[in-house]
């Protein structure tokens, strides 16, 4: 992953980002469409500490455009105020795990998906076990950039 370059004085350190990951609950995923058009949708997600899990519609529109090309940017924020923003941006590339859609029937999957579908459950009020509906699939990004902002470091300062 490379190193973050630019806005180091409202950056957060690894453990602030991990815990703003894990603490969020929508991100917006940027994909895009076959004649080049951005499309942005909201979508549920879990951070491992290296991956963000994106659990997706298999029939939506963005599965599609991601299953054509891969690469995306996800972005989780927050805040009303300017000195109150904060977020993360991840780009790379998406990989399916598992079968899709989701059934969870005699599929164990890698270990990491283990984790991530306990995360996802505990997360979203799914209690121990993850509830597979058979209409969603799980995507892995493991980001080749992530860029931070905590805009409160600035203490107020916003002309520097």
């Amino acid at each position: 992953m490379r190193e973050q370059r630019h806005g180091r004085r409202v950056m957060m350190t690894d453990d602030e980002r991990d815990a703003y990951l894990r603490g969020q609950r929508t991100c917006r995923v940027a994909t895009v469409s076959a004649d080049g058009r951005p499309h942005v949708t909201p979508l549920w997600f879990v951070w491992d500490g290296s991956a963000l899990w994106l659990y997706s519609i298999t029939r939506s529109r963005r599965w599609g455009e991601l299953e054509r090309e891969p690469r995306v940017a996800v972005v989780v924020d927050s805040g009303e105020d300017y000195g109150e923003l904060r977020g993360v941006e991840l780009t790379g590339s998406v990989e399916q795990v598992a079968e899709a859609p989701r059934t969870g029937l005699d599929y164990r999957g890698p270990h990491e998906l283990a984790g991530a579908e306990k995360l996802f459950a505990a997360k979203y009020g799914f209690g121990e076990a993850m509830y597979h509906d058979g209409r969603h699939g799980w995507l892995r990004l493991a980001p080749e950039t992530l860029t931070s902002w905590d805009f409160r470091r600035l203490n107020g300062d916003f002309a520097r």
